[in-house]
């Protein structure tokens, strides 16, 4: 079977954009991706679309025009994009199409998200007790897993420094003025451990990706950067998730877990063999604990990691070249797909001052959803 290639790449700038859409922020990123692709709308002969809180996808026709084309809508947690991405690889590797569109946007309120508890089969009282604030979740569990493995809260300091201070050379992130250490760790508490710099927040933005077979590409005299894997999966029992109730004596594995060994295992190679990744940081402990739950280090030896500069943009294995969502925010329907786009650029050798050094061939990416969803892609040229 022939490999999916990314052809085109289109984004809108991460933050805030008062007085634009979200939805218009998506009809932006697809009208530059099809421009990359030197193709028309009426070109695209399906699309799949994610967005959490500004609007059905699909109604991105009335702007790009009435073609009559299919257009589903994807709905999947932080990880919409990544499952929208994995849905159009699957509609081009089923021979039915030869391409395709992935498209994600969000426009979020400031402040926190505010899940609600019927959304994720909790009844309501879990809400009324505060037990939906995100925050305290994931200050609850980089704490047991600082104290379990030994890292420090300094650590979770130097991912924070090292996304403000790569973002400063993507023009897309949000958050692109360099902060020192002492600042992020003398900043206001939010959940302890993590001070007010080391958390996301909701934001705003739009991606897009044009997907095509391989000989589609050739026609289209694109440079191949090729799907080599796409994984999205649910939790296994034992993980400790989002919005769980309770946690399981007997430890598990989790989504993640399934389904980075997944991707590794469809693209025949493994995690010393990538050259940069982009890894979920909704907080800067999410991204230690998920270098470990990728199978890029073991658990603990992030604190080396961090503190010999491995995962900066010229070390080992560069993760979050763009900033992350430290840096850019996080509209969740357009995350997933940032990733892959920045991805992209790197393997284009388009990084400018993030540009990883070396000539990077492989490249990852990871985004992980509440209430237990990951999605992984492997991308190579």
């Amino acid at each position: 079977m022939s490999d999916v290639c990314i052809v085109g790449i289109g984004i809108h700038t991460f933050g805030r954009t008062d007085g634009v859409s979200g939805l218009e922020q998506g009809v932006f990123a697809v009208r530059e991706a099809l421009s990359d692709a030197g193709i028309e709308w009426p070109d695209i002969q399906f699309a799949y679309g994610g967005s959490d809180a500004a609007g059905n996808p699909d109604t991105m026709v009335e702007r790009l025009g009435l073609t009559g084309v299919q257009f589903i809508n994807v709905r999947n947690g932080c990880a919409a994009g990544g499952s929208a991405l994995f849905s159009a690889q699957m509609a081009i590797k089923s021979g039915e199409f030869d391409l395709g569109l992935a498209v994600g946007f969000d426009k979020h309120p400031r402040g926190a998200f505010n899940a609600l508890p019927s959304e994720y089969n909790l009844p309501d009282w879990y809400g009324e007790a505060g037990y939906m604030i995100t925050t305290q979740f994931f200050g609850a569990k980089i704490m047991r897993y600082m104290h379990e493995y030994g890292i420090s809260a300094t650590t979770l300091g130097r991912v924070a420094e090292k996304a403000f201070r790569n973002a400063r050379h993507a023009p897309h992130a949000w958050r692109r003025d360099p902060v020192p250490l002492d600042v992020i760790m003398d900043a206001p508490m939010v959940s302890d451990p993590y001070t007010k710099y080391m958390f996301c927040s909701p934001a705003e933005g739009g991606v897009a990706l044009v997907l095509a077979s391989e000989k589609k590409a050739r026609e289209l005299g694109k440079p191949l950067v090729r799907l080599k894997a796409a994984a999205m999966r649910t939790r296994p029992p034992g993980s400790f998730e989002v919005f769980a109730p309770s946690i399981d004596v007997e430890r598990g594995g989790s989504a993640t877990n399934i389904a980075s060994a997944d991707a590794f295992s469809l693209a025949g190679i493994g995690p010393e063999d990538i050259s940069v990744a982009q890894l979920q940081d909704t907080e800067a402990g999410a991204e230690i604990m998920h270098m470990a739950e990728n199978g890029f280090c073991r658990d603990g030896e992030q604190e080396q990691w961090l503190a010999e500069g491995r995962t900066e943009i010229g070390g080992v294995l560069p993760v979050n070249t763009d900033g992350g969502c430290l840096a850019c925010g996080e509209p969740i329907g357009a995350s997933g797909l940032r990733q892959v786009y920045e991805n992209v650029v790197q393997l284009r050798g388009d990084g400018g001052g993030r540009q990883v050094p070396g000539n990077p061939t492989t490249a990852y990416s990871h985004v992980y959803g509440a209430p237990g969803v990951s999605a992984v892609t492997i991308l190579e040229r």
